[in-house]
C-alpha cells in the first residue's frame, strides 16, 4: 500500500516534458544569405546566436539563397514546411523581383501563396520589405512599399518596413556592389528584424 502511494505521489510531482518550439525558417535572398562576407556574419547567423542564448532555445533554419525571386522561395516553401516544421517564417523576398523589374501585381500574388501555405502549415510569419535604388523611378518605389504594407494587413502579419534602414545610405556599410551589406553592418540590420521578430516569438 505504502508502494502504491509513493508512486502516485511521484506521478503528481513530476514535471511534464514541454516540447521544445518549432523552429524561426528564414526564406530569403541574398540580403539573408550573407553574400559577399563570411556566412557567420549575417544577420541571420548573429539571430541564431541570439535564439540559442534564449529561454526557450530556438533553432534557426536558414532556407535563403541568392538570386532566389518570390517565384523561387514560393516552388521550394512546401518541401521546406515538411521538413521543418517550423513555427515562425521570416519571408525576406522581392528583391531580385524588383531588380529585375518584373510586375508588382505578380510579387504581390506569389507573396500571398507564401503568406498562405505558412498560415496554413499552422506557423506564422514575419514579412520584411525591401527597397529598391531611386533610379528606378518612384511609381514601382512607392508600388514595392505599398505591397508589403497591404500584404501585412491583409495576412495580419508582423511587418519589417525596410531590411535594410539605416544601412542602404550608408557607404561604408554597404559592398561596392551598392546592394548587399557589409559584415560591419550585419548586426543593425538584425536589430531592424528583431524589434519586430520578438514579439511574434512570443
Amino acid at each position: 500500500m505504502l508502494r502504491i502511494l509513493f508512486v502516485l505521489l511521484l506521478s503528481l510531482s513530476a514535471t511534464p516534458a514541454v516540447a521544445a518550439p518549432g523552429p524561426v525558417l528564414v526564406l530569403g535572398d541574398s540580403l539573408s544569405a550573407a553574400y559577399g562576407i563570411s556566412p557567420r556574419e549575417g544577420w541571420v547567423a548573429l539571430l541564431e546566436e541570439r535564439l540559442a542564448s534564449a529561454k526557450p532555445i530556438r533553432k534557426v533554419v536558414n532556407a535563403s539563397i541568392s538570386g532566389e525571386t518570390s517565384a523561387g522561395g514560393l516552388a521550394r516553401l512546401p518541401a521546406l514546411l515538411k521538413e521543418h516544421a517550423p513555427a515562425l517564417v521570416v519571408v525576406e523576398l522581392g528583391a531580385n523581383d524588383g531588380l529585375r523589374g518584373l510586375p508588382l501585381a505578380q510579387l504581390r500574388a506569389n507573396l500571398a501563396k507564401i503568406l498562405e501555405a505558412v498560415r496554413g502549415a499552422g506557423a506564422r510569419a514575419v514579412l520584411v520589405g525591401i527597397e529598391l535604388p531611386v533610379n528606378y523611378g518612384p511609381h514601382y518605389r512607392d508600388g514595392l512599399r505599398e505591397l508589403y504594407r497591404g500584404l501585412a494587413g491583409e495576412f495580419n502579419v508582423p511587418l519589417v518596413p525596410f531590411l535594410l534602414d539605416g544601412v542602404a545610405l550608408d557607404p561604408a556599410l554597404m559592398q561596392d556592389d551598392g546592394l548587399h551589406p557589409r559584415a560591419a553592418a550585419e548586426p543593425r540590420v538584425l536589430e531592424n528584424v528583431w524589434k519586430v521578430l520578438e514579439p511574434a516569438l512570443m
